[in-house]
């Protein structure tokens, strides 16, 4: 996680952009014991911790934990701040990894990422094409109450957790094509997306509280939140799920319809998707949202004006 995901960096941020390096480090030096407050990704790193210790409760000796990294191109100097802040919200990230104004993209594999969050799109951009899950986060509108016993994450369907097969039909030959597509292969599990090893990193850890007979009160939970129709393209989705062997907890084929109202019932930790008119409405309403930059639909917002894709997208 990056320290702009982490925590509220905006009034830094403006500093670095307008005043240049030297007075941002001068200013983080000057501000180090000054606790910087939440950031988009704070609450969902809140619940990591809280599976670990529950985690720590049933396996005593199992390191299978969630392992929090600070990967960020802040320079050394910032590091009391971040460290003072840390501390302050007693969360457990004992690894930093801070590239001096660098890139820190190239440590990624090196840490053995699994997930990587930014506030620079940029960054996750060349985070996906180097073959890591990664998301750019947003911050919601308007604050929400999150569950705080139970982590709870969200994923869109196509070129999420699937690649962007289907979506490509549907942009280039329609609905009618798309959903006869689906239906003729509704058989062949769709290749997998940027996000699918993540899900399957949640559904190894889900799976050592069944064997502990807390399936019912598991701290993990998972959603699909999909624009497919469940009657003419659910029952492709539901078996690659399937075929890959994971569970998904709950899974909400919305035809169409907005996601935004369906999130503030879930009140999920992150949600993933691909599309940023569903990132938009999801922030609107109160849901900390996370873009993946991944599929035909990242080329469609460049070359279409946004009321062509809010008329024509619905994976």
């Amino acid at each position: 996680v990056s320290s702009r995901a982490l925590f509220d960096l905006v009034e830094e941020r403006r500093i670095y952009e307008e005043q240049g390096v030297e007075r941002y480090v001068r200013y983080q030096q000057d501000n180090e014991n000054v606790t910087l407050k939440p950031g988009p990704a704070f609450n969902f790193v809140k619940a990591l911790e809280h599976v670990n210790a529950r985690l720590r409760e049933l396996y005593p000796d199992d390191e299978e934990l969630f392992d929090i990294v600070l990967m960020t191109n802040n320079h050394a100097q910032v590091g009391v701040r971040l460290i003072n802040s840390i501390n302050h919200y007693g969360l457990t990230i004992e690894r930093f990894c801070m590239t001096g104004g660098k890139s820190p993209v190239g440590y990624l594999k090196a840490y053995l990422t699994n997930l990587y969050l930014s506030a620079d799109s940029e960054k996750v951009q060349e985070a996906i094409e180097a073959g890591i899950a990664s998301a750019t986060m947003f911050s919601a509108n308007k604050d929400v109450p999150f569950c705080e016993n139970q982590l709870r994450v969200a994923f869109d369907g196509d070129a999420v957790l699937f690649s962007d097969e289907s979506e490509k039909i549907v942009k280039e030959q329609g609905l009618d094509r798309f959903f006869e597509h689906e239906q003729l292969n509704e058989n062949k599990p769709l290749a997998q997306g940027p996000l699918k090893g993540f899900l399957e990193d949640l559904g190894k850890l889900q799976k050592k509280f069944y064997a502990k007979n807390e399936r019912l009160d598991c701290p993990i939970r998972t959603y699909l939140v999909t624009a497919r129709s469940a009657a003419s393209s659910g029952a492709r989705v539901l078996k690659t799920l399937r075929s890959w062997g994971l569970e998904i907890d709950e899974a909400l084929f919305l035809a169409g319809a907005p996601k935004g109202p369906v999130l503030v019932k879930i009140r999920p930790h992150i949600f993933f998707d691909d599309q940023m008119f569903h990132i938009e409405g999801a922030q609107q309403l109160g849901t900390i949202a996370a873009h993946v930059p991944y599929g035909i639909g990242q080329k469609y917002y460049k070359s279409k004006p946004m009321t062509a894709v809010l008329k024509s997208s619905l994976p």
